[in-house]
């Protein structure tokens, strides 16, 4: 049983590293959720009845783990082949980038992906999107250069999503938190 897992995944971060990537960025966002609703029932501030679980909630914040999945898996690819190094320059402007182009980005797709799920319009997703934004990005200057600085200078290539998924639980939990702050504060 041991072998045939030790199998799996290695053929999970070998040959079939993009699903493997889309599945995990999957699963841990909507993780995240989990983990997020857990603390809101435990403050009692939200859900649904007082012992319902948000299937649906956790549902559409899977779907959109998955739709980033690949954006991620290219991302790191892209910065692996044109800035391979892991001297301290290459390293911060691989910092850089991700901050000013991946963070922003994956910032506005999770809000149209989650508000789209919703049946929100555009215009509906892109005023959350702004009004929400500073919070997110704040936070992700927090939370992002540390743990990339470590990512670009220790993991190698192909565990480095796995890696950033790993953190991205707290990151998930946050942006969870985030994108349903509303509905919290109203119960």
């Amino acid at each position: 049983m041991f072998r045939q897992v030790k199998v799996l995944v290695e053929k999970g971060f070998s040959k079939h590293l993009a699903w493997t990537n889309t599945i995990t960025c999957g699963f841990l966002l909507g993780g995240g959720d989990i983990i997020e609703q857990r603390i809101e029932k435990y403050r009692k501030k939200h859900t649904p009845s007082p012992h319902e679980f948000n299937a649906s909630r956790t549902g559409r914040m899977f779907l959109v783990g998955l739709s980033q999945g690949p954006p991620h898996h290219y991302w790191y690819t892209f910065l692996d082949k044109y800035l391979p190094k892991r001297d301290l320059r290459t390293v911060g402007i691989k910092i850089l980038a991700d901050q000013l182009i991946a963070a922003p980005f994956f910032a506005l797709t999770f809000f149209y992906g989650i508000g789209l799920l919703e049946k929100n319009t555009f215009s509906g997703c892109w005023t959350e999107f702004v009004a929400k934004f500073p919070y997110i990005y704040a936070f992700d200057w927090f939370i992002w250069p540390p743990t990339q600085y470590v990512n670009f200078v220790w993991v190698p290539p192909k565990y480095r999503v796995l890696y950033i998924n790993f953190i991205t639980v707290i990151w998930d939990v946050f942006l969870s938190y985030i994108k349903h702050v509303e509905e919290i504060e109203e119960n």
